[in-house]
């Protein structure tokens, strides 16, 4: 693995794990806010999180650490949409999450129409750089999750026994600018996860967010699927369908996960509404850890 040592995650003394969050700048420039990036602006505005700072991975582990929380973290490779390169790269956000290991957790993405050169990419990502799991977004990245083409690399990431985590729902990429950016929404219905489930039965799979307008779908899928969970980022948890609430608190109160979608949600406004959700007692610390701790496979230190 890159980068220097660190000291390892102690998972004991940890609050929570954050399992979706966002590296929205390199350490090699400057933080910026969304002034003068349309697209990121109305995603804020989306929202409604304000001047919103393109985060480091650095600062994110700040930020965390502060909290005593451990996060995963990532970028969206969408070049075959954007035609643009993800910053950071994934080997920076690998090199960074490796220098704050007791509180980064490093995932990857990987654009599926990318490849053999981006199977080769996950490959060594995983075996030379130590990222534990992928982060793909069929809407920003234009593919149904079922397709072909992304089958190679879920192979590869079935093989290592990581994880894959799906947005799935509506977005807030591309959220009011015309025709929504040019992004698909129908790309992101959780049913073509599927699929995936169903062809890699070993492949560990996180659900991204409340799957509006496809909730039922999610709940079903990961009902269905041993290796399915669901995060719950992206929305304030005082907007949670009534039936997302339910089946956390009692059928899938082993596999729904915390999530905030930082830096556009802060786990500070999640956790104190998710703090008004009628969540027993004894389920509300499994959603919050234990239940990633489990997936990820971090023992207790």
């Amino acid at each position: 693995m890159s980068g220097q040592a660190s000291p390892a995650m102690d998972v004991a003394a940890l609050e929570a794990i954050d399992v979706h969050t966002h590296v929205q700048a390199s350490v090699l420039d400057s933080p910026a806010t969304a002034e003068g990036d349309e697209s990121f602006a109305a995603m804020a505005d989306y929202f409604k999180a304000g001047a919103v700072t393109r985060f480091t991975a650095p600062m994110i582990a700040e930020y965390y650490r502060r909290r005593r929380m451990a996060a995963v973290i990532f970028t969206v490779d969408t070049m075959h949409l954007s035609g643009r390169e993800q910053i950071p790269s994934n080997e920076e956000v690998a090199e960074q999450a490796a220098r704050h290991a007791d509180v980064l957790i490093p995932f990857a993405s990987i654009d599926p129409h990318r490849g053999a050169a981006g199977v080769a990419a996950a490959r060594r990502l995983i075996e030379e750089h130590g990222v534990r799991g992928f982060k793909f977004h069929p809407t920003s990245q234009g593919f149904f999750p079922n397709d072909r083409l992304a089958y190679p690399l879920y192979e590869v990431i079935a093989e290592h026994g990581l994880t894959a985590l799906f947005h799935t729902g509506q977005t807030g990429a591309g959220a009011g600018l015309p025709g929504g950016g040019g992004l698909r929404l129908k790309y992101s219905n959780p049913m073509h996860v599927d699929d995936v489930a169903a062809d890699f039965p070993d492949l560990q799979i996180i659900l991204a967010h409340p799957s509006f307008p496809w909730q039922d779908e999610a709940l079903s899928v990961a009902m269905h699927k041993p290796k399915v969970y669901i995060d719950l980022s992206g929305w304030s948890p005082k907007y949670f369908p009534p039936l997302l609430v339910r089946y956390a608190n009692t059928l899938l109160k082993e596999k729904v996960l915390f999530g905030s979608d930082f830096p556009m949600i802060t786990p500070d406004r999640w956790l104190a509404d998710f703090g008004k959700l009628e969540i027993k007692d004894e389920v509300r610390p499994k959603i919050l850890k234990e239940n990633a701790a489990r997936l990820f496979g971090l023992a207790p230190h």
